[in-house]
């Protein structure tokens, strides 16, 4: 009996922080070693063409995410590691489920609505949900591991499928939510908004060196009082606490305990020893990688090939329902 199938991707967008390794890649790295998935993760470089990019800056980027990938822990031997523009039917397949899903659907989307508001508005933009459709279903993933930011487009692509199912014949497996245990970290400078690249301040990168980690952590924006406890009214302290308990796997009440009756400035100091031990490591693995930068792409060329069989095969079935020669 084959394995359900779990399948995500990372944008190459820049380096990436520690909500980007919380929410999606120590998950990643979870999920293939549990040996309970057939475990498919891929860079999504199509995706970061619909945001404002350096073409030159590009493969270099990928690189990196291939190389982050693989210091976390990814194995090509346990999972397959690939690229998305590598796998033609991504776009192909993307093309066919555009052509039956409604506009008014795309222009419901949350995430759409916020990013034409702060960045160049296009149509890959507002198209986006459909290639992360293509994305699922071309391997007839079961699961698929995300954060709740990406609840609607998740929802969105089960509602293509029962359509597309509907209208041509069973072709696609619905797919399943599997959130993370963080599913959403928060900016250090302003914890009631996301952690993002655009706001580098408020970010730890998991390159960023040991000074850097501190200094941030450090810097980190606190609440009024002087108790390290998780609640509504402390979200600073409350971001901090949740990061170190995934980091730790100490209950969140397990750490407040320990700081009972210590101060913040006592707090943050375990919050950036912990976050430097434990991305001390990954980024000597990540900085090994990056010199071998031919041998680590060589490994998503290969996974590439091997997603391109199977996306193939799906291809072949959908063009023969949809009556495609």
């Amino acid at each position: 009996m084959q394995k359900p199938s779990v399948l995500s991707g990372i944008q190459p967008t820049g380096p990436l922080h520690i909500g980007n390794y919380l929410g999606a890649l120590k998950n990643f790295v979870n999920l293939q070693n549990s040996e309970e998935y057939r475990t498919l993760f891929f860079i999504a470089d199509l995706h970061s063409l619909t945001e404002n990019f350096d073409s030159k800056n590009k493969p270099t980027q990928v690189l990196d995410i291939a190389a982050s990938f693989l210091a976390a822990g990814l194995d090509p031997k346990l999972s397959t590691l690939f690229i998305q523009s590598q796998v033609p039917p991504h776009s192909e397949l993307a093309w066919i489920l555009s052509t039956i899903t409604p506009m008014g659907e795309l222009s419901r989307m949350t995430q759409y609505k916020d990013k034409a508001d702060r960045m160049d508005n296009n149509v890959g933009l507002f198209t986006y949900p459909t290639l992360m459709a293509a994305d699922i279903i071309l391997y007839d993933a079961t699961f698929v591991p995300t954060g709740d930011d990406q609840d609607q487009h998740l929802e969105l692509t089960r509602t293509l499928v029962r359509k597309f199912n509907a209208k041509f014949g069973q072709t696609f497996v619905e797919p399943k939510n599997l959130h993370t245990e963080l599913p959403r970290v928060m900016s250090l400078t302003n914890p009631e908004k996301k952690m993002s690249k655009s706001e580098p301040a408020g970010c730890v990168f998991i390159d960023d060196s040991q000074e850097v980690m501190t200094k941030k952590i450090m810097s980190a924006v606190t609440d009024s009082g002087s108790e390290v406890v998780s609640r509504e009214d402390k979200p600073g302290i409350s971001n901090l606490l949740r990061i170190t308990s995934t980091l730790t796997e100490k209950p969140v009440a397990e750490l407040e305990a320990l700081f009972k009756g210590k101060n913040y400035g006592e707090f943050k100091k375990y919050v950036a020893q912990v976050t430097n031990d434990y991305f001390a490591p990954i980024r000597e693995r990540k900085a090994k990688l990056m010199k071998t930068s031919e041998k680590v792409l060589k490994i998503f060329t290969d996974g590439s090939a091997q997603a391109n069989k199977i996306a193939q095969k799906k291809m072949s079935d959908v063009k023969s329902k949809v009556g495609l020669v």
